[in-house]
């Protein structure tokens, strides 16, 4: 599709180089969103952008984009590359960064061959894709879609009590521009795999097609805290207990099925958390995903049913609170098809696949056509210090990002 290729060193240097940023002594960097670690991050992008000579606009929500407006191309929609830099605690250096930094990185390498598009190009970050310190997560590419109110998604309360709007302020990121101010033609997304699926099969691409769906709900069970050593096990109201039958009934329950489906427990609290003590309370966090609606659906009323069953007979109160629900999402099949065909251009085999994430790219298709492009992650390793992709698949990776670009921008004749 085109005989251009990225800057490798460029790329890689600067990868590394956000990397460093909010490091942890021992592990890998945190960043989350709207923290002054972040902000350094954030900075840092900002300088890459100017340096690269791109128009930056910062929306009120705090998404960051370098834009690049040929002459002649200002009535045009613009193609949108990107993904996000804010991290989980003690994350790796690749997860969201890459797909930012490839898409600076292919802008600039267009501009330095002289290449003139048909339209504009811009590389986004979102804010708090990751939903660790705010929820909830691929808030900043919610907003800009138009699934959450900006003004509801400036009030949230972090789990550190603080205020999203705020914290964005007080860093220098609460942007004058209305969230959607830039309607994409088309959103790219280019990621790590963070999972095994790649690597195990051979593929050094992948080609995205769609996204599972997510639903994330928060349990909290109330039963009475009482004498470790005293009350019988017939006579308790165990919020531990309680709360163990539920995790076991998700595990067991996806273990069983032939489909997809999976479940995780990510957060427990027990209260009041004493060794001699019964459990009043259990809190949790339940994250059920599957790429086919029906099946999510299905899953959330087999809890639900579940929840009921364990509540009257472990004599407990429990309530469900719903934290975020996102659909499974198909992605534009015109883009899936131009990436495998950029792929093969450059010798390369890739497979088409679902992704077990959420991204960023899974809200801006709801406003444009979008897809995605994975690479593979050693080990299926990610979200961990230990998260690595081989510098020839990120720069593979980059390049055909760079040929979609081309093909999705290419003059008119």
């Amino acid at each position: 599709m085109t005989s251009h290729s990225i800057n490798d060193a460029r790329l890689l240097n600067r990868l590394r180089a956000l990397g460093e940023i909010g490091r942890n002594p021992d592990g890998g960097p945190t960043r989350l969103a709207a923290s002054e670690t972040e902000k350094l991050g954030r900075d840092q992008f900002v300088a890459w952008l100017k340096e690269a000579d791109l128009d930056v606009a910062v929306d009120r929500i705090g998404n960051i984009f370098g834009v690049w407006k040929p002459q002649g191309t200002e009535s045009h929609d613009p193609l949108m590359l990107g993904s996000h830099i804010d991290t989980v605690i003690n994350a790796g250096i690749y997860d969201g960064c890459y797909g930012v930094l490839a898409g600076l990185e292919v802008i600039a390498t267009l501009r330095e061959v002289g290449f003139q598009p048909s339209r504009p190009i811009v590389v986004g970050a979102f804010t708090n894709e990751e939903g660790v310190r705010y929820a909830p997560d691929m808030m900043g590419s919610l907003v800009y879609a138009g699934g959450l109110d900006v003004e509801e998604a400036l009030a949230t309360v972090g789990i550190d009590g603080s205020n999203l709007g705020e914290e964005l302020a007080a860093i220098g990121y609460a942007g004058s521009h209305e969230p959607g101010f830039m309607k994409p033609h088309a959103y790219i997304e280019l990621h790590i795999e963070q999972g095994p699926v790649l690597e195990r099969e051979g593929f050094p691409v992948g080609a995205v097609d769609s996204l599972q769906g997510i639903s994330w709900q928060q349990i909290i069970i109330d039963g009475d805290a009482n004498h470790a050593g005293t009350t019988p096990i017939t006579m308790r109201k165990d919020a531990g207990v309680a709360a163990a039958r539920v995790i076991t009934f998700l595990r067991e329950r996806a273990k069983a099925s032939n489909t997809p489906t999976v479940a995780t427990v990510g957060c427990i609290s027990f209260e009041p958390n004493a060794i001699n003590v019964i459990p009043s309370k259990a809190t949790f966090t339940i994250d059920l995903r599957d790429p086919d609606e029906d099946r999510l659906l299905a899953e959330e009323a087999a809890l639900a049913d579940y929840l009921r069953t364990v509540a009257q007979e472990e004599q407990v109160t429990i309530t469900a609170e719903r934290l975020a629900r996102f659909q499974p999402v198909k992605f534009d099949g015109e883009i899936v098809r131009t990436i495998e065909e950029a792929a093969l251009a450059r010798g390369l085999k890739s497979k088409r696949m679902t992704s077990g994430a959420g991204h960023d790219a899974q809200m801006i298709a709801r406003i444009a056509p979008a897809a995605m492009i994975f690479v593979p992650s050693v080990a299926g390793i990610s979200h961990n210090p230990k998260e690595f992709t081989s510098e020839t698949d990120l720069v593979a990776g980059a390049n055909i990002l760079l040929d979609v670009v081309c093909k999705l921008t290419a003059p008119r004749e």
